[in-house]
């Protein structure tokens, strides 16, 4: 099993969930975050004064997945968050020893 974490723009969220469904992906937590990468945030101005927006609101997905989903999965990410500029997001890959469904124990992919 494999956990993939992307952090990705706000206004991607409702492209990059539909493009997970569609390619079969079900089961997804959804989390509000801020943070900033090499953009490292921007300025703005309010009342005349200039200040410092160094953290951005992003969105992190998390999901699990089977590994032959893997590729599939990140494909539907990739494909729709992109969009060539500064601040499309990062993806994170990580190996999943177990899960387990606490409803019944049910172990491994079965839990998935």
């Amino acid at each position: 099993m494999i956990k993939i974490e992307a952090i990705l723009q706000p206004s991607k969220l409702d492209a990059v969930k539909d493009a997970l469904l569609e390619a079969g992906i079900e089961g997804m937590t959804i989390l509000e975050a801020r943070g900033h990468g090499r953009q490292k945030g921007h300025t703005e101005f309010y009342r005349g004064r200039e200040y410092t927006v160094d953290l951005l609101p992003k969105v992190k997905i998390e999901l699990v997945v089977k590994d032959e989903q893997k590729e599939k999965t990140l494909q539907a990410i990739i494909s729709t968050a992109r969009t060539g500029r500064i601040g499309d997001g990062k993806i994170f890959i990580s190996k999943i020893d177990d899960a387990i469904r606490i409803r019944n124990d049910e172990r491994g992919e079965t839990a998935l």
